[in-house]
């Protein structure tokens, strides 16, 4: 059965291009380590919340646009062990550190797949 890690976070509007810049790289890790897909969407329609809302969650400021972001990998074993060769990876810190973002306001999770039409 397939497996999703989910991203939600806020970037700041004006580092759009370096994010995608950023996130190819990540993507080509990613992908080296077992991952099927990688997939980036930057806000474009995300309404701020009373209760609960994209924005809200990953406390989104005026100068940020919120960016939903999935990794589709084959099973939740080869995303186990994908990675942890990532996070073992020295090229992988050197190329993707510093974050176009603030890391400590992203919300991700991993999720079993249920549907997939």
């Amino acid at each position: 059965m397939s497996y999703v890690d989910g991203f939600v976070c806020a970037v700041p509007t004006e580092k759009r291009e370096e994010y995608r810049e950023h996130t190819a790289k990540a993507a080509v890790f990613f992908k080296k380590y077992g991952a099927d897909r990688v997939v980036e969407n930057w806000g474009s329609d995300v309404p701020d919340g009373k209760l609960t809302s994209f924005p809200m969650a990953v406390q989104c400021k005026d100068d940020e646009t919120v960016v939903f972001s999935w990794i589709h990998w084959p099973s939740k074993e080869v995303r186990d062990q994908g990675w942890a060769e990532f996070m073992q990876d020295p090229s992988c810190q050197e190329q993707l550190n510093p974050m176009p973002f603030d890391g400590k306001r992203m919300i991700y999770g991993g999720f079993d797949t249920l549907l997939d039409e």
